[in-house]
């Protein structure tokens, strides 16, 4: 009899021992899985940013370049370009595109477009003198052809005004790596050349016209590349204090 009391109780003691080490088991293991999680999760989110980085960079080398052509190919421009403060294109540079949403193009083969798309802008001054049929920068006659706008991003708009010519996208997305991949692109560029507009609270005038001619709209982050600019310009991006000269 006491030798099967001490069977009993070596038996329970043998099954409480087996329950501990299974717990630490399963402690270990869920240790392990968040600490191989956790470097997954940080590449994840540095392929991300890379990608954004890649893709904004690359399409702001292929859309001022040929922005800056225009204007060296054809320095005149069209200077039957209303650029007076009331007119179609108020302060604006009749060598470099103007917007394509503009009243200027009423009277040509091809009318204005409803927005201000950069893959719309066309040329002043192709064809020569003051035509207002300018030519698509970004169409098949011209051999350039601008990509879709990057992952994440809304198409380019673009600006010719009282504040110089920029263009700009926008993202309404809260991938975490967006506004590093943000950051990391404006560190690319030198002091007054680029800017990142934080919208997300509410909306930030792009311009210094009043009312503001261009936005970023409210719920959006904007990355904003700057082709010339005016002194009147407006630099409401400097998130981080180091434009704070500009312009």
């Amino acid at each position: 009899m006491f030798l099967k009391t001490n069977k009993s109780e070596f038996f329970r003691q043998e099954r409480g021992s087996a329950l501990v080490y299974i717990l630490i088991a399963i402690a270990l293991l869920a240790a392990l899985t968040v600490t191989f999680m956790e470097p997954s999760s940080q590449q994840t989110s540095s392929q991300g940013s890379m990608r954004v980085v890649t893709a904004v960079d690359s399409q702001v080398n292929l859309i001022r370049p040929a922005i800056q052509e225009c204007q060296l190919l054809h320095r005149a421009g069209d200077k039957s370009i209303d650029n007076s403060s009331s007119g179609t294109d108020p302060d604006a540079q009749r060598n470099l595109p103007i917007k394509p949403n503009s009243s200027h193009y009423s009277s040509a083969t091809i009318g204005p477009t409803s927005g201000r798309l950069v893959k719309d802008i066309r040329c002043p001054g192709d064809p020569g003198g003051n035509d207002e049929n300018h030519v698509h920068i970004f169409k098949g006659s011209s051999g350039k052809f601008l990509p879709p706008p990057p992952e994440l991003f809304e198409d380019w708009q673009y600006y010719n005004g009282v504040d110089g010519v920029f263009f700009w996208t926008q993202t309404n997305k809260t991938d975490g790596f967006i506004q590093t991949a943000l950051q990391k692109l404006d560190e690319k560029f030198s002091e007054c050349e680029a800017d990142i507009i934080d919208a997300r609270s509410g909306a930030q005038d792009l311009d210094s016209s009043s009312p503001a001619e261009v936005e970023c709209a409210s719920g959006f982050t904007c990355f904003r590349v700057r082709v010339t600019m005016k002194p009147s310009a407006v630099y409401n991006g400097d998130s981080d204090n180091d434009e704070s000269s500009c312009p």
